[in-house]
């Protein structure tokens, strides 16, 4: 049997004209500046030369498939960089961001439709547009959506997102969770912790809302893919299950140990270290890890098949994570 294609369901492009339309707009001030105190003044200095050294990557198709090529990855899964999720945006707003998102996308994917496969994006700040989100997003030719851990003033677990799970379930469409900043805003201001620990804090608090709410157990056949390897919540799984079995807050939403949802989830592989990699396909199966390399930014990998190799992995488990689960989740083959 031939081997499945290398696929890496964790790469983002930037959209300058997402940025041009929210630009100078009420709320884009004190989004901003919300960000800067929370990443800090250290991290501002640092990010903003890295992505403009990386922006032919973020946005020039033939840049991103000469790299891909570099890598040996054949496919890409590239989702909307999470800088364009604009929680703060009102409907009219929301609406035309999530539009001219996904049609971005789309664009920048049809210059390679067998290689570069995308996601669109939703308001989840306003959860009665999620279900047309969803739809115009597929509508494009996407896969699915992007979205963050939470949105203001609301968690993952909240009722008025259930629309958004049913129709996903039913469409079949990807679901793709990566955080964008962190809560704890400026108790994580220096040495990028807002990031190195913020992403993982906002994965577990995330996948730990829509497992302990039951949001699972309704809709089994959701396709969530978590980013950054589910963050801490794997390798803590235990102190989950703890909690459900002795205390009755804990184990009232969902029907099952916390830690049996996992083999429901999918993850990527970003986890920057062999061993927890392994944990992670210990935890989750080998059928739910998914190669990540959050290309092209300097918290990602430049060679995620390498990075996965050194996990030394059964040779069925390698491929599988390499390219064999993504395929089939995909539909590449």
């Amino acid at each position: 049997m031939s081997r499945p294609p290398t696929v890496d369901v964790h790469a983002h492009v930037l959209l300058p004209e997402v940025e041009a339309l929210v630009d100078g707009l009420p709320g884009r001030a004190e989004a901003r500046a919300l960000e800067a105190r929370r990443a800090g003044p250290a991290a501002l200095a640092v990010s903003g030369p890295m992505v403009r050294a990386r922006l032919p990557e973020l946005t020039d198709p033939a840049v991103r498939l000469a790299a891909m090529d570099a890598q040996g990855v054949d496919v890409q899964l590239v989702s909307p960089s999470p800088s364009h999720y604009h929680h703060w945006a009102d409907e009219e707003t929301a609406e035309q961001v999530y539009r001219l998102a996904d049609e971005a996308t789309a664009a920048h994917c049809s210059a390679a439709p067998r290689r570069l496969r995308g996601l669109g994006l939703v308001p989840l700040q306003h959860p009665q547009h999620l279900v047309r989100a969803l739809d115009h997003a597929l509508g494009q030719g996407l896969l699915g959506v992007e979205i963050s851990s939470h949105a203001p003033g609301r968690e993952l677990s909240d009722p008025a997102y259930e629309p958004l799970w049913t129709r996903a379930e039913d469409t079949g469409a990807l679901v793709f969770l990566h955080p964008f900043g962190c809560t704890l805003d400026q108790r994580l201001d220096r040495w990028y912790l807002s990031n190195t620990v913020g992403q993982p804090v906002e994965n577990a608090v995330a996948l730990s809302h829509l497992i302990f709410s039951g949001v699972l157990d309704r809709h089994p056949g959701l396709k969530l893919i978590a980013a950054h390897g589910g963050g801490y919540l794997p390798t803590h799984i235990g102190r989950s299950d703890h909690a459900w079995s002795a205390r009755s807050d804990a184990g009232a939403g969902c029907a099952r140990p916390p830690g049996s949802y996992l083999k429901r989830i999918y993850f990527d592989s970003l986890v920057h270290d062999p061993g927890v990699l392994r944990e992670l396909v210990r935890v989750a199966g080998p059928d739910r890890v998914l190669l990540g390399s959050d290309f092209p930014f300097d918290m990602g990998t430049e060679d995620p098949v390498g990075a996965l190799r050194a996990a030394g992995l059964a040779d069925a488990d390698f491929h599988a994570v390499r390219g064999g689960n993504a395929s089939a989740l995909l539909s590449t083959e």
